[in-house]
């Protein structure tokens, strides 16, 4: 097995040397010596460490990624990476963990059990601040997909609206961007409004127990829409619906991050090689299923998928439009973001008053090293890493998700 990436890249950087020697200022040769000699030197500093990653693949390198949820396209990127042979041109054996209720990933990461691992950047950072050494590698969803689903007759149309109303949420850290919304219309969570505990589905929305419920973009509010409406006898559309999106009320918290060990990315190069060649792979995958939505929707299902086939082509465009376009390119940072994400876990207050955070994050919680490196390999590779022409695909959803 050949890491062929690596290998043209080897091959560029000699020629490259050779450029540079070829180049140098016919007027003065005392300089152009030097100048050649350092630019040689640098050069074949880069030449013999990208030429010895690129031999050939004898024994892969294992590596363990920790999923936040069940196998599902919200992880399409990382199977087809898989899949298409993304890891394993990178000499890379990867082993991905599935996620779910009481698997905290960045905790897994923090103790050793995994190498790398998914999760959202406030309960992260929570994490982080409580002692756990892990650090952002590459910011891969830049805006958030959480909503609040009602029906029509409850007249919810903002999070101001939901004043004296039944406001479900998951718990488990995934209600941080309600508090924050409650907290920016001036309400008091603890008298304004009724927080009740829901289930990871819409049963209790759809029983008329709660009058608004906490959702994704690319699955619970499909299975609203999956589901039949009594009274026609036909699938939910999306007109019987109100939708209060936590990205455009302003109170959007950044999402899904490959997170590394910040420990090893200090001490051990090579765990920092890897982690470069990781998530080069990874972008790669979600390039692959920015371009071929249908082909990652048959390989999430492939692999065991809870929901079906029109469910998860759902989730594959939807998660694809919380990625794509990517203005710095996939996996970048948005510093503006990341900040916005910082404020709001500190200034957002739970029921018992407390905070996300009590402090900043500091300037380690994440690093742009790995990704700047990783998009030059993929850019070096003819990979289009920001997707400008991006546009959805059509989905026509099934009852119950087949």
């Amino acid at each position: 097995m050949k890491n062929r990436l690596l290998k043209r890249l080897a091959v560029g950087a000699v020629a490259l040397s050779l450029v540079a020697a070829a180049c140098g200022d016919d007027s003065d040769s005392g300089d152009s010596t030097a100048d050649t000699t350092a630019a040689t030197a640098d050069t074949t500093a880069t030449s013999d460490t990208t030429a010895a990653a690129a031999e050939e693949c004898t024994e892969p390198t294992k590596v363990k990624l920790q999923l936040q949820w069940f196998i599902q396209a919200q992880f399409a990127g990382y199977f087809a990476a898989q899949d298409q042979g993304y890891y394993a041109d990178q000499c890379l054996d990867v082993e991905i963990v599935e996620g779910g209720v009481d698997i905290v990933p960045q905790q897994q990461l923090a103790d050793g059990a995994v190498d790398f691992a998914l999760s959202w950047v406030p309960k992260a950072l929570a994490s982080r601040e409580a002692g756990a050494d892990i650090v952002n590698i590459a910011q891969v969803f830049q805006r958030s997909g959480t909503l609040q689903v009602s029906f029509k007759d409850k007249a919810i149309t903002s999070a101001a609206d939901f004043s004296g109303k039944k406001i479900g949420n998951w718990g488990f850290g995934n209600e941080f961007e309600i508090f924050a919304a409650l907290t920016k219309a001036g309400l008091d969570p603890a008298k304004d409004v009724e927080l009740v505990q829901q289930q990871f589905d819409m049963a209790a929305l759809l029983a008329g127990d709660i009058d608004a419920a906490e959702a994704m973009t690319y699955n619970e509010y499909a299975q609203v829409l999956e589901a039949k409406n009594p009274d026609t006898g036909e699938l939910y559309k999306p007109e019987d619906l109100n939708v209060v999106s936590y990205e455009a009320e302003g109170v959007g918290m950044l999402q899904d991050a490959i997170w590394a060990s910040g420990a090893k990315l200090a001490s051990d190069e090579a765990y920092k090689a890897t982690a470069i060649k990781f998530v080069a792979a990874s972008l790669k995958g979600w390039a692959y299923c920015r371009d071929n939505a249908e082909s990652c929707r048959d390989i999430v299902v492939a692999k065991g998928s809870k929901l079906g086939a029109s469910h998860q082509l759902w989730q594959m465009n939807e998660v694809n439009k919380l990625i794509w376009p990517a203005a710095g390119g996939v996996g970048a940072f948005d510093s503006a973001a990341w900040d916005r994400t910082a404020a709001l876990a500190q200034e957002t207050k739970n029921l018992e008053g407390k905070t996300v955070l009590t402090k900043a994050p500091d300037a380690a919680a994440y690093t742009s090293d790995i990704v700047t490196e990783a998009l030059a390999l993929l850019e070096a590779d003819g990979v289009d890493t920001k997707g400008g022409s991006y546009a959805p695909v059509e989905v026509t959803l099934n009852e119950g998700g087949n």
